[in-house]
């Protein structure tokens, strides 16, 4: 009897050993392959199915090294263009260089060429991406234009008698100044291309406040060509400090300059965000992301997680070649989420 029973729990035994082993082989088969994205970021301490298991989908995007292959991407466009302008072949063809490249912005001051901004995009997305300095914009702020030019910024950045850009103008096309009850009394109303429409255009709190929201400026014509839209979401980053911040796209600028940001966003990068004489000359990366707003301002809470979210998208997209120049080149330092 004893034999028997040692018998009897040997095969038992064996037999639950089988099905331990099936079901761990058909747990295996189920689990979801490793996204591109989801490669670039497993952390290589760390076993990659451990990883999965224990965070499947990231949460939080990857600011710094995002800013490390945005860099990489840009300096590959620029030289692209180069070599394409030595060999004679047409600059503004996206066939010249290469599937990531949308155009190729010249940048005018005083109507003469200044230099060329390539806009590229990973392939697949429609998030573009390019490089440049920062002009800071005080639009929207209610202290920032005033009829004697003491305002956060030079009155004549606001446009000109008959042609004002930048302030909210009445019936007559004069500009609106802010009565007793408003902000800043004696101020012109200072507006934006992305407002509130539920509010009257005399009302300063109809504009995005320059000084508090951080918003991009685009050209009005290329923001079409790429479909993009006031109120649109972007994410800005300085590789010098590290520093990156989620943003809308807030104003309209000139149709012959690119790189633009407000007071709010020029603070949250660690750029002087003096409106007269701030502002970075390069080296400023900007990603925008068309078709992700609502034609809505909306509030720092709302530009981040959108933000969050679109970045995340966007960082699904890399390639195993992003991934390599991710991990060939050190992160910055003191990169943090803006909030």
């Amino acid at each position: 009897m004893r034999y028997k029973a040692i018998v009897i729990s040997a095969v038992l035994l064996l037999c639950f050993s089988d099905v331990a082993r099936s079901q761990q082989t058909a747990s295996a088969g189920n689990q979801p392959s490793a996204s591109p994205a989801g490669d670039c970021f497993v952390d290589p301490g760390k076993s990659r199915v451990a990883e999965q298991s224990a965070n499947p989908a990231p949460t939080v995007a990857h600011l710094d090294q995002d800013s490390i292959i945005l860099n990489q991407k840009q300096t590959e466009l620029a030289q692209c263009i180069l070599k394409a302008d030595a060999q004679g072949a047409q600059q503004n063809s996206p066939r010249a260089c290469t599937n990531s490249l949308l155009l190729n912005f010249e940048m005018r001051h005083d109507g003469e060429p200044e230099r060329d901004v390539p806009i590229g995009r990973l392939p697949g997305n429609t998030g573009f991406f390019y490089e440049s300095g920062m002009t800071i914009d005080a639009d929207g702020a209610p202290n920032a234009y005033h009829p004697d030019n003491t305002g956060l910024d030079d009155l004549a950045n606001a446009g000109n008698p008959g042609v004002w850009e930048g302030l909210a103008k009445n019936a007559n096309g004069e500009p609106i100044v802010q009565g007793p009850n408003d902000p800043f009394p004696g101020y012109y109303v200072s507006s934006t291309a992305l407002a509130d429409r539920s509010k009257a255009a005399n009302d300063p709190a109809r504009y995005v406040d320059a000084s508090k929201i951080p918003f991009v400026v685009l050209p009005g014509g290329m923001a079409r060509q790429l479909g993009a839209r006031p109120g649109d979401f972007a994410a800005v980053f300085n590789p010098r400090n590290g520093k990156s911040s989620f943003a809308i796209f807030g104003d309209v600028g000139p149709f012959d300059r690119i790189g633009e940001g407000s007071m709010a966003l020029a603070d949250s990068l660690g750029i002087r965000s003096d409106a007269r004489n701030g502002g970075a000359r390069r080296g400023i990366l900007y990603l925008i992301f068309p078709g992700s707003g609502n034609g809505s301002p909306r509030t720092i809470e709302e530009i981040n997680a959108a933000g969050q979210r679109l970045l995340l998208e966007w960082e699904s997209f890399l390639s195993p070649d992003d991934c390599a120049i991710r991990d060939a080149a050190p992160a910055p330092q003191g990169n943090r989420p803006p909030y």
